[in-house]
């Protein structure tokens, strides 16, 4: 196994050091709560009728993805930011509830190197299609103006699709009647979505499909031996290992470094002490005297000494 691939456990536990599933929720609650805290502040720091306004400006619009293309080039980095944002309580917590529920078992199923590059794929591909909506479609273009992005909805449809299509017959809830199938679940979820969306609002309906059919095209080209998830492991991997003290030198061979170039030898050959052996030596004396023996024989006659021979 190589020092990079055990950075990385198959099977994951929730409080486990490096769990990816658990690093998307804390972000997502972390994001939420000083959003909060922000939310409040402006409430105490201006005049009731301005605090909201003021906040939506100020705040909150330095994080969420404008549908504008000249507002969304003055601040770029809401591509990612946007993803992580939640300004309602039962929003963020139906995401991170299914966002659980699908990355538990997608980890399970591949480990803890697909389910982040899947849920920002998946926000990433609805981003776009949000952008796409407003902007080229006749009823939407009104809205370009006003028109903003946030929240984890995409990721977790990608997720949710991802896993599905990669073990739909994954059984959940065991103890009824021998468990349900992963599909079901999915299923549950599909709906439910949709009815937290106005037919009105074309452009978050279009967002969570996006999202679930980048989900779904991840999973056709990883089975084809297309990993989309691989440079971006390898970027994150990057960052990690630039303030890690214990990550190899680049060219060191750990091999060469802990075997071949160790200053004590990798084990010790003792010999049997017998009989004829101890006879041998003493002859060896008589001839040649006790100065000539090596620090072996001189260890077998201490041996021999102690077993009595």
């Amino acid at each position: 196994m190589s020092y990079s691939e055990k950075q990385y456990k198959q099977k994951i536990l929730l409080g486990q050091s490096g769990n990816s599933l658990m690093l998307l929720v804390a972000i997502s609650l972390i994001m939420f709560v000083g959003l909060a805290f922000m939310k409040a502040m402006s409430y105490f720091s201006n005049p009731k009728e301005l605090a909201l306004p003021l906040y939506y400006k100020n705040v909150l619009g330095l994080f969420i993805m404008p549908a504008d293309g000249n507002q969304f080039l003055s601040k770029p980095w809401t591509l990612i930011t946007h993803m992580f944002v939640h300004d309602n309580v039962w929003r963020v917590f139906t995401n991170m509830l299914w966002l659980w529920c699908f990355g538990y078992i997608l980890q399970d199923l591949t480990g803890n190197k697909k389910i982040i590059p899947i849920f920002v794929y998946g926000a990433f591909g609805g981003a776009i299609a949000f952008m796409l909506a407003y902007n080229f479609i006749p009823s939407l273009q009104e809205q370009l103006p006003f028109a903003a992005l946030s929240g984890a909805y995409a990721g977790v449809m990608a997720v949710a699709v991802a896993t599905t299509m990669l073990s739909p017959g994954y059984r959940i809830f065991p103890l009824i009647g021998g468990g349900l199938p992963l599909w079901v679940l999915t299923a549950i979820y599909v709906f439910s979505d949709l009815l937290t969306v106005s037919i009105s609002d074309t452009g978050t309906l279009i967002t969570h499909i996006a999202g679930g059919v980048t989900g779904a095209l991840f999973i056709l080209f990883y089975q084809r031996g297309y990993d989309w998830s691989g440079w971006m492991n390898n970027f994150f991997e990057w960052v990690n290992n630039l303030f890690n003290p214990n990550k190899p030198k680049k060219g060191t061979n750990i091999k060469e470094e802990l075997f071949y170039k160790a200053g004590n030898a990798p084990y010790k050959k003792t010999p049997n002490v017998t009989q004829d052996r101890i006879d041998d030596i003493l002859d060896k004396i008589n001839q040649q005297g006790y100065s000539q023996l090596t620090e072996e024989e001189k260890d077998l006659l201490k041996r021999a000494g102690k077993e009595g021979l």
